[in-house]
């Protein structure tokens, strides 16, 4: 098995509105010996607002801390938890590989050499290669008991194919061949890869909140129990505007929104406040509490 060490870009979210997320992944990290340097001086990716403000800052505000990576962890591959975060440093070294103009450009706009080798990986993608989900279950005190989860990717975790290459774009499995072999019971629905609004929550609220009800809707009629997300604008987008759907629409979703950590982490021992389940708009530790259970028939679940 090759050595799980990686360069960590945490994301402007990681110590705020994704706390959970960085909470459950470091609880998980540690119990499987994952080791993720976090990159000196990094800054915001520019996320959705460079792309549409300026081509240059786009590529220049992910390659610098790409280029600070190569400079500080020689031979790392950098790991973005947040799936924007994802987005933007896996396009930025895509674009600068594209031609060796490109690469001096962004090189000349952030004043260092980035030479655009090392990759950048999701932490869904180095969580679902087939000996780390091995290793992961070895790693289990509980199982996931069956609970029927609604696996939500949003459009951006395997978006664009030229560039993500990790999944399929239109029904990716990757994120329900891990949890179901940690014992959940992930269903079948048509909504995996939907858009959940992204900002368009703060300038256009109403239209956006649509597209998340959109996805309750779904995910309930398919029989789920649970949504589970990697990326923390879309856990934002759901766990937090559920609430007001219902007062809004009339709706009675109650539906937990989880990261995938978050239910790692609880069936590797932690409590829902190690595994930052308290940190939810909508309540989530009751379930996870009730279905992630001891099950001495541990070689069904390692199978």
């Amino acid at each position: 098995m090759t050595e799980l060490k990686y360069s960590w870009f945490p994301g402007c979210s990681a110590g705020s509105t994704g706390i959970a997320y960085t909470q459950s992944a470091k609880y998980v990290a540690d119990k499987i010996g994952l080791e993720m340097k976090e990159i000196d001086d990094w800054c915001c990716c520019g996320t959705s607002a460079a792309r549409i403000t300026d081509d240059d800052l786009m590529h220049a505000l992910p390659a610098r801390s790409l280029a600070l990576s190569e400079r500080q962890y020689p031979g790392l591959d950098i790991v973005a938890p947040c799936t924007g975060c994802y987005s933007a440093l896996k396009g930025a070294r895509h674009w600068a590989r594209q031609s060796e103009e490109n690469r001096r450009h962004v090189s000349e706009l952030i004043d260092m050499d980035y030479a655009a080798e090392a990759d950048v990986k999701s932490l869904l993608e180095i969580m679902v290669e087939p000996d780390v989900v091995d290793l992961t279950v070895s790693r289990l005190q509980k199982t996931l008991g069956g609970m029927k989860i609604a696996c939500y990717y949003g459009c951006t975790q395997v978006r664009p194919a030229e560039v993500c290459n990790f999944d399929d774009v239109e029904n990716p499995t990757s994120m329900e061949r891990l949890l179901d072999a940690c014992g959940a019971e992930c269903v079948q629905w048509g909504f995996k890869t939907e858009c959940c609004g992204a900002s368009n929550h703060v300038v256009k609220p109403k239209a956006a909140r649509k597209a998340v009800e959109r996805i309750f809707r779904n995910a309930k009629a398919c029989g789920a129990e649970a949504i589970v997300t990697s990326c923390p604008l879309c856990w934002l987008n759901l766990d937090m505007r559920e609430q007001q759907i219902n007062s809004e629409m009339g709706t009675d979703y109650h539906l937990p929104v989880y990261y995938f950590t978050e239910l790692l982490a609880m069936a590797m021992g932690a409590t829902p406040d190690e595994a930052g389940l308290g940190y939810h708009f909508e309540p989530a530790a009751q379930l996870a509490q009730d279905r992630i259970v001891a099950d001495t028939k541990t070689e069904e679940v390692t199978r």
